[in-house]
């Protein structure tokens, strides 16, 4: 074991110790001995299976054979969730197959931020994941169930069941993934066209068919965003199936690997002799192997909420800290798009996950020794799943080499020596910059800012000729407690324009910028956040920033009357009704800080 990352590991341990050791009590007094349902009386009963098939209504009387909730994120607008329809038959047929049965106990909201990204429900996204969360809890407060099959795949929804599913940590749980869709529009083609629509060169028919032909069926989006970090960190942490999150929907291997994950639950309830909670599975080890992974890959940025949020459901205090210091011992592998031209079916053609945990375990960078719900060590996940003859899920081990090094290499030959992930602190606040797409002669800029409160006005000034030149822009009250911390995607593309252009430019906000930041420097998280009086609530344009990724600093070269000036002040009121914003007052009353993980249940929720 690398010494960076069992130092990290110990010390994640120590601080979480109470707390852990609080939450393993109180999910080893939720096991009764035999099915949950047994519990119930005989009116909870029979309400539980009245609308059950004769064979499942049998069981379920009888109370011997496992049952198996299935939790689903399933909705038919949404591409990387529409595959998720057919999967409530086919786990209820495989769960029979195996002696046990599996009901549909509930469904919990899924939405894009690909369809939001800048208007309005943007700012319900973040907090869609504690909704998440609570549905999950909802779905499962029956009492029925023996394990759970957890489906979802994209940005909130993921960690939003990992954090409801971890509420009930007692029970057994398996992440089903949907897979990503087939490749469409290179992405330095699409790329290219929305530059060309940023400065008036591409029209919206031109701009709309580029992307219609890059989002064009079913399954995840493509690139390496928060949605496909996903489905990394749930195999890294062995909470998938090992093999599974890179295959196509609606293929036949797809359809075996999520039947044989109702198999797979109802082994591992405590009715057998395997018995494998997830409260157990995700341990401190389990969270370091996700934030490895997470550096290894290039991957979103929104998990540094997600996975502070995630552990702190598990009782575990994981800090930004301990991103900055793994960061700087774990080499990047990968390169997919926006790290790279390629996707992420290429980066799983080139050997993927199997390759890449082969890879960091050989080379000491990865707990190997951890329980996984396919059994103990992490060893079985160095493994790409194929067909036999019979039509069966089958294991063959992960080739030696990568299959194409410019999406995948080894630790020895990587892209870069360290996760490209650091933590900036300074007297503008503490923040988080993503450089392992940003050129090294943009790590540190230097600039007058130009201070904003709405990413369309950035949009504007740019139109208008005013940030043709060096500057950082300044984008504040976009935290939680503000407006909901949208992200601010939108940005990326005027940003890169002038950084193309030969300025010098950067990021500094208390937004977010999701796994798609790309190359133009970006101080994200920024905390305290403007909204809670903030050091980025002084400032005022023309003030000289410096955002430094080597020094690892943010900061304004202040002027004499610094510690002087009045807070800005902004009214937000416009943000805080319309399409659904009002019921969320209480979300933005109560969101813990970014560094805490922004959610509404407490930085420690036990």
């Amino acid at each position: 074991m690398h010494p960076v990352v069992a130092q990290v590991t110990h010390r994640i341990q120590e601080r979480s110790r109470a707390r852990r050791n609080a939450y393993l009590a109180r999910i080893d007094a939720a096991l009764s001995s035999g099915p949950q349902r047994r519990r119930l009386s005989c009116g909870n009963l029979a309400h539980g299976f009245a609308a059950c098939a004769a064979g499942d209504k049998s069981a379920l009387r009888s109370g011997h054979a496992p049952n198996l909730g299935i939790v689903t994120s399933f909705n038919d607008m949404l591409s990387a969730h529409q595959p998720l329809e057919r999967f409530p038959d086919l786990l209820k047929t495989a769960a029979r197959e195996a002696g046990a049965t599996a009901q549909v106990a509930g469904g919990v909201p899924a939405m894009c931020d690909g369809v939001t990204q800048g208007r309005e429900g943007m700012e319900l996204s973040l907090f869609s994941r504690d909704v998440i969360a609570m549905s999950t809890a909802i779905a499962l407060s029956h009492d029925m169930f023996d394990a759970a099959l957890y489906l979802g795949v994209c940005d909130k929804i993921v960690p939003g069941l990992l954090i409801g599913a971890l509420h009930f940590g007692h029970l057994p749980g398996i992440f089903v993934p949907a897979g990503p869709m087939t490749s469409g529009l290179p992405n330095d083609e699409k790329s290219r066209v929305r530059q060309r629509y940023a400065t008036g060169d591409a029209s919206r028919e031109e701009l709309l068919e580029a992307e219609a032909r890059s989002y064009h069926g079913p399954g995840t989006c493509t690139f390496y965003g928060t949605a496909n970090s996903n489905q990394m960190l749930m195999e890294l942490m062995g909470l998938h199936l090992p093999g599974s999150s890179f295959v196509h929907p609606n293929t036949p291997l797809r359809d075996a690997l999520t039947a044989q994950a109702a198999q797979r639950a109802a082994q591992i309830t405590a009715l057998g002799d395997d018995y494998r909670p997830i409260g157990r599975i995700v341990d401190e080890r389990a969270i370091v192997n996700g934030v490895i992974g997470l550096h290894a890959t290039g991957g979103s940025t929104n998990h540094l909420l997600h996975l502070i949020a995630m552990a702190a459901a598990a009782g575990i205090e994981l800090r930004l800290e301990d991103f900055d210091a793994l960061s700087s011992v774990v080499p990047l592998l990968a390169r997919v798009y926006p790290n790279g031209s390629a996707d992420v079916n290429h980066f799983h053609a080139a050997g993927g996950l199997a390759y890449l945990i082969g890879e960091l375990l050989d080379h000491g960078l990865l707990h190997g020794d951890v329980e996984t719900v396919a059994g103990p060590g992490l060893a079985r996940y160095r493994i790409e799943a194929r067909l036999d003859d019979a039509g069966q899920v089958m294991h063959v081990p992960s080739a030696p080499t990568s299959a194409d090094t410019a999406v995948l290499r080894p630790v020895t030959e990587p892209f870069r020596v360290d996760g490209g992930l650091r933590v900036l602190d300074g007297n503008l606040g503490t923040a988080a910059i993503k450089v392992s797409a940003v050129p090294e002669d943009r790590w540190t800029v230097e600039a007058p800012c130009r201070v904003f409160t709405e990413q369309h006005q950035v949009k504007q000034a740019f139109e208008q000729g005013e940030l043709d030149r060096d500057v950082i822009v300044v984008v504040r009250f976009q935290g939680p407690r503000a407006n909901g911390m949208p992200e601010l995607h939108q940005l990326t593309p005027t940003l890169s324009v002038l950084q193309k252009r030969g300025h010098r430019v950067a990021l500094v906000t208390d937004g977010r910028m999701s796994g798609a930041s790309g190359q133009v420097p970006a101080a994200i998280h920024v905390t305290p956040e403007a909204a809670c009086g903030g050091p980025l609530a002084k400032l005022r344009d023309g003030d000289v920033l410096r955002v430094d990724a080597i020094a690892g600093t943010l900061s304004v070269l202040a002027p004499a009357d610094w510690s002087e000036r009045e807070n800005a002040v902004v009214d937000l009121s416009s943000h805080h009704v319309g399409l659904g914003r009002e019921l969320f007052a209480a979300f933005r009353d109560y969101a813990a800080p970014a560094d805490k993980g922004a959610g509404v249940f407490g930085a420690l929720p036990l």
